[in-house]
């Protein structure tokens, strides 16, 4: 291999190119064939470095981190379904509950690891939460809630191959590492799109929610991570009852083997994979790359055997419009209701086949909602686009600007134009 390629500075190959060009005017007669060739050669050897390990280093460290603020979740979910008198207060987003201690920890978590690992001036994060809710004078028990919960998980950092802050994080700096959050994306560059509890509901009820983080480059999502803490290896524990399993795995003491326990999936542009790793839990060292087994979508095309996979909640999508095309497709099993980014998983792993989202009126989707989840669906061979058929374009800030309508994701071309067909059809005769 060209010695060049083996330096990890980002803009090696004009190096590359500007040397052959100094070689090929030394000689005139070949001029042409000597330039032919040179940029054949940068070809090869970007496909290699692409092949070899573009984005390699961001993924593993993206999955890393998401592992670690899944593992945070769960001990803030425990504590929340083990104290079940309080769970009537804990369904908003807006006060002292866990849910919001997760979510702001779990920000603070990621962004602190990112900015260490590639330096703060080079990290742009795009989150969902604004650090002016938490600075607040009235949310002291909530800030330190927040700055406990970090600390301990970063305590564990080393155990995921990371490091480790020399001294505990002070809430300035805790404060900070959110605040740090607030870039808005765009068309140029590079930034990473965190949605750190997605599915609050969920969250709270002890069913699924996840964590999500991508990494958009130039407009373009590069990467995907979605940890699932509740949504488990094998199929089969998804027909049980979220808190008989939640007891059962409590009580089974878990080894790597357990794919009873929840899973990371991940995925990175134009590689045509996307995998699937168990859960770490608490007495597992983390190493790469951890058990992970490839995972693709379903193969089914019949509509009448495919599983379409509907949220849950019911705020801002509509449910009537979906239940009605469903129908018409030729959609007859039972649907599968699942929270959050989940829905994402399930269709890549082959769960479920259909997952379609129409906005009520007045509403945008957001960015963190969907990166990841999109593109593991379509490294894993699946379909997204929006009600039109045109892809998500991520390209345009926080929102999904531009989007026809909704979001329809499948396991397969067949389905997907079925689906696109079945809403051309019949969105004249409704209105949302």
């Amino acid at each position: 291999m060209h010695q060049k390629f083996a330096h990890p500075h980002h803009h090696h190959h004009h190096h590359f190119r500007n040397k052959w060009r100094l070689n090929s005017s030394y000689n005139n007669n070949n001029n042409k064939v000597a330039s032919t060739l040179s940029s054949s050669v940068i070809i090869m050897e970007e496909e290699m470095k692409k092949q070899e390990g573009e984005y390699s280093k961001e993924l593993g460290i993206a999955v890393s981190v998401v592992q670690m603020a899944c593992s945070l979740c769960q001990t803030v979910q425990e504590s929340l379904v083990s104290n079940k008198s309080n769970s009537d207060q804990v369904q908003s987003k807006d006060d002292n509950s866990p849910v919001t201690v997760a979510d702001w920890s779990v920000q603070a978590t990621v962004s602190w690891v990112l900015s260490e690992c590639f330096g703060s001036s080079y990290v742009s994060i795009v989150a969902e939460e604004d650090v002016e809710s938490l600075s607040r004078s009235d949310n002291i028990s909530l800030l330190e809630a927040v700055v406990e919960t970090v600390n301990a998980c970063l305590a564990e950092a080393p155990k995921f191959g990371l490091s480790c802050p020399v001294k505990s994080l002070g809430t300035s700096e805790v404060l900070e590492a959110i605040s740090r959050c607030n870039s808005t994306g765009g068309p140029k560059g590079r930034h990473w799109v965190l949605d750190p509890v997605d599915g609050t509901l969920g969250f709270v009820r002890g069913d699924q929610y996840a964590v999500a983080l991508a990494m958009i480059e130039d407009g373009e999502v590069v990467l995907g991570v979605l940890g699932c803490p509740n949504y488990p290896m094998k199929k089969e524990w998804l027909s049980y009852h979220h808190r008989y399993y939640w007891m059962m795995s409590k009580l089974s003491p878990s080894s790597s083997e357990s794919w009873d326990q929840g899973c990371v999936m991940y995925a990175k542009r134009g590689s045509g994979e996307a995998w699937m790793q168990p859960l770490v839990n608490t007495n597992m060292e983390y190493v790469w790359p951890n058990s992970a087994r490839p995972i693709r979508v379903s193969p089914i095309d019949d509509p009448t055997l495919a599983t379409f996979c509907e949220p849950v909640e019911k705020a801002n999508s509509s449910h009537s419009f979906t239940a009605g095309l469903a129908h018409s497709v030729g959609l007859r099993k039972q649907p599968l209701r699942v929270y959050s980014m989940v829905k994402y998983a399930a269709i890549a792993r082959g769960d479920a086949e259909i997952f379609m989202k129409f906005a009520k009126a007045g509403y945008k989707e957001k960015i963190w909602d969907h990166a990841a989840g999109v593109i593991i669906i379509q490294e894993a061979g699946g379909v997204v686009t929006d009600a039109g058929g045109r892809p998500l374009d991520f390209s345009k800030g926080i929102f999904l600007e531009g989007l026809d309508r909704g979001i329809i994701a499948c396991s397969g071309a067949i389905l997907h134009e079925k689906i696109i067909g079945a809403v051309y059809a019949s969105w004249d005769s409704s209105n949302l």
